[in-house]
């Protein structure tokens, strides 16, 4: 872990490895723990990034509203200090439309991305029921609710469960809600034909909910590759490593900068 004072904010980030850099986004509340298997099986063959947004986990609670454009912006400044030209960004969940939204207003920074269970836009009743009761949580402060059932659902282990939870609630509450309402609110579907670098799609076989995003990116993407992981619902970095992890090297491999 280290920490940095990246666009007006003290960042912690992880930067292990050598080699094609990979940057991983993580969603509201978890942290960049949440990669912690992809840092372990993947730092052996690039370099691998992950870091914590504005008001999670051991970054500093934001002054600024916490918006896509601004952790893009983050992530370039980031990639400054750290000497990196270009990169694959690797985003789950909300992360996965910060990667969107990188590849739309930076493309001359990315080599490709890489969403997890990600989404263009919320257009579908459950999900938005999940994310609003998100909002709801973090507006009365109950961090610590969220961070124990998001912790508890995506560790196989129980030392897993520990690390995740203790991290996800040092979250600041405000700056959750604001990452929250904004995914809510985000839609960049109209512009993805836009988007002319590679993108993997990778989904959960059992995700069913999320396979109409899957779909959606697939037919819009110009570039894009869709992989569906048996036997494995939304939870794909902690419940699915290896697979992931397997599907991202053969990508990533692809391509030589």
């Amino acid at each position: 872990m280290t920490l940095a004072w990246i666009n007006g904010y003290m960042m912690n980030f992880i930067d292990r490895g050598k080699g094609i850099p990979i940057l991983f986004i993580h969603p509201p509340v978890l942290t960049s723990l949440t990669f912690l298997y992809q840092i372990q099986g993947l730092s052996p063959h690039f370099r691998t990034i992950a870091f914590d947004i504005r008001g999670h986990g051991k970054s500093q609670p934001s002054q600024q509203t916490v918006t896509y454009p601004l952790i893009v912006e983050d992530i370039k400044q980031l990639m400054d200090q750290l000497s990196i030209e270009k990169v694959f960004l690797c985003g789950y969940s909300a992360g996965g439309s910060v990667v969107l939204e990188f590849l739309l207003s930076h493309p001359d920074r990315a080599l490709g991305g890489i969403v997890i269970g990600g989404m263009s836009e919320v257009n579908e009743w459950r999900l938005r029921n999940k994310i609003s009761l998100g909002v709801v949580f973090s507006k009365i402060g109950a961090i610590g609710t969220i961070a124990l059932s998001t912790a508890w659902t995506q560790a196989e282990n129980i030392t897993l469960f520990r690390e995740l939870f203790h991290d996800a609630k040092r979250g600041n509450a405000s700056n959750a809600e604001q990452y929250y309402k904004y995914s809510l609110k985000y839609n960049c579907t109209s512009k993805l034909r836009e988007i002319e670098l590679p993108v993997l799609l990778i989904y959960g076989e059992k995700d069913k909910h999320f396979h109409r995003y899957a779909t959606l990116l697939h037919q819009q993407l110009p570039m894009s590759e869709l992989v569906y992981i048996h036997e494995v619902d939304h939870r794909i970095p902690t419940k699915a490593p290896q697979p992931l992890n397997e599907r991202i090297k053969q990508f990533v491999s692809q391509f030589n900068t």
